[in-house]
């Protein structure tokens, strides 16, 4: 695995955990090798990954639209900054660029760039990993909706056992490398 793409906040939540936690897996990433692809914030989750790989040497790509470079919250230290016209190209390069994905902490934004190559995997555009790392609890009620759509029979189980949740970024990575996509198709 050559980069993974990091979906995350621009803002640091209200638990300290986060911040630490964003800080520890981009180190880990580092160690391990592995680049990050991220939206190129300076501040926040955001930040905390890319200056974690950073610390350790780490490759980091960030990928961002006009809007933000104008708005003066881009990292300045990355390996490579890229800069697009679109948030459509934004995600489109960010998932282009990594081997899989894992999203962090956040909001609107991270929940919805999740989800997009969540339903690329479903329909076999990519056969990536994706991750969850759950940080303090902050994606348990997530976790339940998701087990409760599968109950519901609007998730098939073996798309459900595609997303992969671990509180620990170490065990995460792990799971990351070794994972296989399911063969079953979407229809019905």
């Amino acid at each position: 695995m050559k980069r993974i793409c990091v979906y995350c906040g621009s803002n640091g939540g209200g638990n300290s955990a986060y911040l630490q936690m964003a800080e520890e897996f981009g180190s880990l990433l580092a160690e391990q090798g592995v680049g990050v692809v991220y939206g190129g914030g300076s501040v926040g989750m955001m930040g905390a990954v890319a200056d974690g790989a950073l610390s350790r040497g780490g490759e980091v790509i960030g990928i961002t639209p006009n809007m933000f470079v104008e708005m003066g919250v881009i990292h300045q230290g990355l390996t490579t900054l890229k800069v697009v016209n679109t948030m459509h190209e934004r995600k489109a390069l960010m998932a282009e660029l990594s081997d899989g994905f894992v999203a962090l902490p956040g909001g609107l934004g991270t929940f919805e760039e999740l989800f997009e190559v969540l339903t690329w995997a479903q329909i076999g555009l990519h056969q990536k990993p994706c991750g969850i790392l759950n940080v303090a609890g902050y994606f348990d009620r997530l976790v339940e909706f998701l087990d409760h759509a599968v109950q519901e029979r609007f998730i098939k189980e073996s798309h459900r056992k595609m997303i992969m949740v671990e509180e620990s970024p170490q065990k995460l990575f792990e799971r990351l490398l070794s994972y296989t996509a399911p063969q079953e198709s979407k229809l019905f």
